[in-house]
């Protein structure tokens, strides 16, 4: 099983969690957070526009998702097609326990 954690600078949420209720991921978390990337963020004028100022940090979405191994590149490629601007982060999940059925392994997801 893997974890996919996608950051993203626009709200590109919709067209990516469609995408991915196509190939039956169900599962999915999302997140808005505030942040910071190499770029910084669009200026804000203040004050009837006499002053400007720029934003330590931004408003982002994280999206993450549990998916099945042989998931990977199908997830990541509409992830990449839906979304404009942002991260994909994928990482190994080592066990998943489902509470209420006491389930374990790819079941869960």
């Amino acid at each position: 099983m893997l974890k996919i954690e996608v950051i993203l600078g626009e709200n590109d949420v919709m067209a990516i969690s469609e995408g991915l209720k196509e190939i039956g991921i169900g599962g999915l978390t999302v997140s808005k957070v505030r942040g910071r990337g190499k770029n910084p963020g669009p200026e804000i004028h203040a004050s009837k526009g006499s002053e400007i100022f720029t934003p330590q940090f931004n408003d982002k979405y994280r999206m993450e998702a549990i998916i099945a191994d042989t998931q990977e590149d199908e997830v990541i490629a509409i992830i990449k097609k839906n979304g404009r601007v942002g991260k994909i982060f994928v990482s190994q999940i080592l066990r998943a326990v489902d509470i209420a059925s006491d389930e374990e392994g790819e079941s869960t997801i």
